[in-house]
């Protein structure tokens, strides 16, 4: 009987496994399957980026290494020129070039049938997409933001000075102080939604394609296609929109910062100007005069 009742339960609609599951231990750590995935990923870029390098030249060439080149670049120059100084930019580009390779990577070799629904082992996917574990992008969205938080308070030139940014006028105004303070909580829930707009979208078109796979089943390849093919794109969209917005939110500080800095500059020359005489001169009565 109860096999039965399984059976019927399991024609209902396909499986879909939104948490991760162990796949095996390494002393007291689990290592789930989104974890195996993610180094996996993680060796694959290294192992892939190196061998990209060796063979890069003055000359362009064709194949794969000229699409690695394009996407590098591309990303290079949206960090690049997000900043009013290039120069800050350029030392943050490494960063966000390596977190765009990562989550693009772990996004589209989600979508092979050896990942996710495809494979099983021990009653659960044997892989499971990194970015599509809540976990995974939480982490990469605390590292992300903490990066920002420390360099923007760096480039600010203190903390005090950080703050100050989330005050479009003067604090001691109720209305612009309560608008700092609406900007400094919307700041601190970057992370959440940074993490939760990566993972709810490749989670949600890992579900989509399996359930169309599941409808179609002989011709579940047919059937599931066209949302494959639509989830390459979402996969580049969202590691591009994974970054921009850790790139916008580090250069917005910065900036304002270095905008601070130029309005306390001008602000000192010209109290200099108008108080500090050119010349000091000595009367006949032996007075300094200006």
């Amino acid at each position: 009987m109860t096999g039965v009742i399984t059976k019927i339960l399991a024609d209902i609609g396909p499986s879909v496994h939104i948490a991760p599951a162990g796949d095996f231990h390494i002393g007291p750590l689990v290592i789930t399957n989104s974890i195996l995935y993610g180094w996996i990923c993680a060796a694959l870029i290294c192992f892939g980026m190196i061998w990209v390098a060796r063979r890069v030249t003055v000359k362009p060439k064709g194949g794969v290494i000229q699409y690695v080149e394009l996407a590098v670049e591309f990303m290079a120059n949206v960090v690049r020129d997000a900043f009013e100084d290039p120069k800050i930019g350029e030392r943050f580009v490494p960063f966000f070039v390596t977190l765009f390779v990562f989550i693009l990577l772990n996004n589209w070799l989600g979508l092979l049938p050896l990942v996710g629904e495809g494979f099983y082992a021990g009653g659960h996917p044997l892989l499971r997409p990194f970015t599509g574990d809540l976990s995974g992008t939480l982490a990469m969205g605390v590292i992300t933001m903490v990066l920002v938080y420390i360099s923007s308070v760096i480039y600010s030139g203190g903390l005090l000075n950080y703050f100050r940014h989330f005050f479009v006028g003067n604090p001691l105004n109720p209305l612009f102080f309560f608008i700092g303070i609406l900007e400094m909580l919307t700041d601190f829930t970057r992370v959440i939604s940074l993490s939760l707009r990566l993972f709810l979208n490749i989670t949600i078109g890992e579900i989509v394609i399996a359930v169309f796979a599941y409808l179609g089943h002989v011709i579940a390849p047919v059937t599931a296609l066209p949302f494959t093919l639509l989830e390459i794109l979402v996969g580049a969209l969202q590691a591009y929109i994974f970054c921009i917005l850790g790139v916008m939110y580090l250069a917005i500080a910065v900036n304002a910062a270095a905008e601070h800095r130029e309005e306390d500059d001008q602000a000192t020359e010209s109290l200099t100007e108008h108080n500090v005489p050119e010349t000091i001169g000595v009367t006949p009565g032996g007075s300094l005069s200006g």
